[in-house]
């Protein structure tokens, strides 16, 4: 099982049974559901507002793209907001233990799960809101060792986000960087792709912590 306290292997701590576990883990659940709620309360940060915008009420029936969105903790705690969800996983183990919690879930209808890979996301241009992602952002460069190939694989995918989101949409983005240089490469491919923000991180002294990335795409 994936703890606080190691580094998450992937694609091996969340296949298979490892899915099973995930998804029954209590610590899990709570850690997931937790980050979504700050990702929530930072997604309507005053600081991410436009002056036009500033009216923009929270769910409102919005729709937002929940990237990496796993076993459906985040997407459960989404809808409970009021949001209109699609949910990403390139993991079919994973994205199974959602499809059974979207049966439970009163607002079934409002959840639209898609196996997809986060690279290459089959997601019309200009047509969601916001977008969150928890946990599951730093796995898009997985299996890449050359920081080229890392840097231009980043930079695609912040260009196509930019793409995706409507006029002022908004990201959030909680991941844990290992160390200053991987914090610097995610952030770049974002404020040098069309978004503008700033960082967040519960733990200042802990470099390689729990970090939220608070974007807005420019006008």
């Amino acid at each position: 099982m994936v703890r606080k306290n190691r580094r998450p292997r992937f694609p091996e701590d969340y296949i298979k049974n490892k899915a099973e576990e995930y998804n029954s883990s209590k610590w899990m659940e709570r850690n997931q559901k937790r980050s979504t709620l700050s990702s929530i309360e930072y997604l309507f940060d005053e600081n991410l507002y436009y002056r036009e915008d500033s009216r923009d009420k929270r769910g409102d029936s919005q729709v937002i793209l929940d990237l990496g969105c796993g076993t459906g903790f985040s997407s459960e705690i989404l809808i409970e907001n009021g949001f209109r969800v699609i949910g990403i996983d390139i993991l079919n183990d994973m994205l199974s233990k959602a499809r059974e919690k979207k049966k439970n879930f009163k607002t079934s209808k409002g959840l639209e799960l898609i196996l997809a890979d986060i690279n290459y996301l089959p997601i019309k241009v200009d047509s969601v809101n916001q977008i969150i992602s928890i946990s599951s952002y730093n796995f898009i460069i997985y299996g890449k060792e050359n920081d080229g190939e890392k840097v231009k694989l980043l930079h695609d995918t912040a260009k196509y986000l930019n793409k995706i989101l409507k006029i002022n949409g908004r990201i959030i983005i909680e991941f844990y960087p290992k160390d200053d240089t991987e914090l610097k490469m995610f952030n770049n491919s974002f404020t040098n792709n069309g978004f503008e923000g700033f960082m967040v991180k519960h733990n200042p002294m802990q470099k390689s912590g729990q970090t939220f990335l608070l974007l807005k795409k420019k006008v």
